[in-house]
């Protein structure tokens, strides 16, 4: 398998999503650098400290420092976590303007540096800032990637696993649409190992209500996770692990993530999570999965919520 010639990463934000990325960044071998920024100079330092201090034990003996944008010119991949937190009971699409606003000075100063990789975003509300983050930079549409919903399918397959007794690794499912509120599970696409998950059902007498509660559960799950601990991102941080190792590694993975849509479902002109195929060159290809009449009313209904936003909210403030 290819791998990238230069292997290094550049992190926006050392917030606690974008430092359990850099933690767990640890565990993947073969990195040559990483470069904290954040507009808290010394805490950015501190971190690049004290991740350094582990290196000794960790699979990657990488260098990790405190740096600026001037460093993302020769960077592979850059992952941006910064931008405001999501407070308890706010949706992470009343987010849209503060972070439209923190996002497109980000990407004006990664593309004055000359930054010539693939972008990845998870600030949110993520599919947005995707949007926001390839007209600022003008980067092709295939080389900036949302974290979409990996962190929601992994949510998914973590709960089906549990109900069903079975290894998550063998979950086959996809939450699909909007990082948010009206994501949806395209059902009919959902296997355990080569098995559809709605036959296996079947067969054991279950009640669809199940998959209905488990979808419910992992819709609300980042509000319950906010509400007892005011933050999440371990999930999200794994997620954004197995993305950057995706594309490091050339692996031709599919993968959930939010890719801009030229009419795969009948969309365009927006980021939205679908199902990819995720290699060096970023996003090689998307996904299409037929859909019923019911799920592509639930892509619509998600596509429709974030045009509205973007029309309203974002391309004014660009």
């Amino acid at each position: 398998m290819k791998t990238l010639d230069n292997r290094k990463i550049v992190l926006v934000g050392t917030g606690f999503v974008g430092m359990s990325f850099a933690y767990s960044l640890l565990s993947q071998p073969g990195i040559d650098e990483l470069v904290l920024i954040d507009v808290a100079k010394e805490k950015a330092e501190g971190e690049a400290m004290d991740l350094s201090h582990g290196l000794p034990y960790a699979a990657s003996k990488m260098r990790i420092y405190a740096g600026d944008y001037a460093d993302c010119k020769d960077a592979s991949i850059i992952v941006v976590t910064a931008g405001a937190a999501q407070k308890p009971g706010q949706t992470r699409l009343e987010l849209t303007a503060i972070n439209t606003k923190i996002m497109k000075g980000i990407c004006e100063q990664i593309k004055e540096s000359g930054f010539g990789g693939i972008m990845v975003i998870a600030s949110n509300p993520v599919d947005l800032m995707t949007y926001v983050a390839q007209k600022v930079t003008g980067y092709p549409r295939n080389r900036v990637i949302g974290s979409g919903t990996l962190l929601d399918t992994a949510r998914l397959r973590y709960m089906v696993a549990k109900y069903l007794d079975v290894n998550s690794t063998n979950v086959h499912a996809y939450i699909m649409g909007e990082h948010g509120d009206s994501s949806f599970v395209p059902w009919m696409h959902a296997y355990i190992g080569c098995k559809s998950l709605l036959e296996l059902l079947d067969e054991q007498g279950r009640d669809m209500a199940d998959l209905l509660q488990i979808y419910q559960d992992v819709r609300n799950a980042a509000y319950e996770i906010i509400e007892k601990k005011k933050a999440t991102y371990y999930g999200i941080g794994l997620s954004l692990n197995r993305l950057v190792g995706a594309i490091l590694n050339n692996e031709n993975a599919i993968m959930t993530v939010s890719a801009y849509q030229n009419d795969e479902y009948g969309r365009s002109g927006l980021y939205i999570g679908v199902p990819a195929i995720v290699n060096r060159e970023g996003i090689r290809e998307i996904v299409h999965l037929p859909l019923n009449e019911v799920d592509q009313g639930k892509f619509d209904a998600s596509c429709d919520n974030l045009t509205q936003i973007i029309r309203e909210t974002i391309d004014p403030l660009l």
